[in-house]
């Protein structure tokens, strides 16, 4: 049985990948809303900040354990939780799912990231024009090197036939640059993928207007 926390926020495209590989594994989970704008931030506060010192979410608890960062929460979750594998077997293969997972995590989403964009205006005071121009060449940057990989390794998703991590990464993305008014015609495949996944009932569970804090 699990007996899982998540601390969560409808619109972070983090915490959605999480979402996405507990409801495909059919892991049962507590999710704890932390709203990122609400009274400035709920995830500033000193009893989140004890929680995970980095501010951020998501958080995943199991017991006594405590699991920051959406690369480590899946990667605790799939091996705890082998039934319906979100990697493949080979070494290779791995790499390569993992590969087009950090061309997300650390190519497109810590640059579209609220404290980042709060940083630009509020410090810097850079326009939102600007900000906006900032956003799509990063996240258009990013989404054409996923869209290269998918040429390579896609199949029915985004690493041959099988869900993994990577669809996990891909459709929370496609999320986030639809908020930020990205042309997605540019990536054919990256749309065909996000359409197929959004028609099933793991993604339509995690998805932003299906959790309990969901704001329009």
């Amino acid at each position: 049985m699990s007996n899982l926390k998540l601390y969560s926020y409808f619109r972070s495209s983090s915490a959605y990948r999480v979402r996405i590989a507990l409801n495909v594994k059919n892991i049962p989970y507590e999710m704890i809303p932390i709203h990122l704008l609400k009274n400035g931030g709920e995830q500033h506060a000193s009893s989140y900040r004890a929680i995970n010192p980095s501010e951020q979410v998501p958080t995943l608890i199991d017991g006594n354990h405590t699991i920051g960062q959406s690369m480590a929460i899946l990667e605790y979750i799939e091996q705890k939780f082998p039934q319906t594998p979100l990697l493949p077997e080979m070494p290779h293969e791995r790499a390569i799912v993992r590969q087009m997972c950090e061309v997300i995590n650390s190519g497109i989403q810590p640059l579209q990231n609220l404290m980042v964009t709060q940083y630009l205006t509020d410090s810097l005071h850079v326009s939102e024009n600007d900000k906006m121009v900032w956003l799509q060449f990063w996240i258009n940057r990013g989404l054409t090197s996923f869209e290269s990989l998918l040429d390579k390794y896609s199949g029915t998703y985004c690493f041959g036939d099988h869900l993994s991590f990577a669809d996990c990464f891909l459709i929370p993305q496609v999320f986030s640059s639809q908020r930020f008014n990205i042309d997605l015609s540019r990536f054919p495949k990256i749309k065909v993928l996000n359409d197929r996944c959004l028609s099933l009932p793991a993604f339509i569970k995690a998805s932003p207007q299906e959790q309990p804090d969901f704001q329009p």
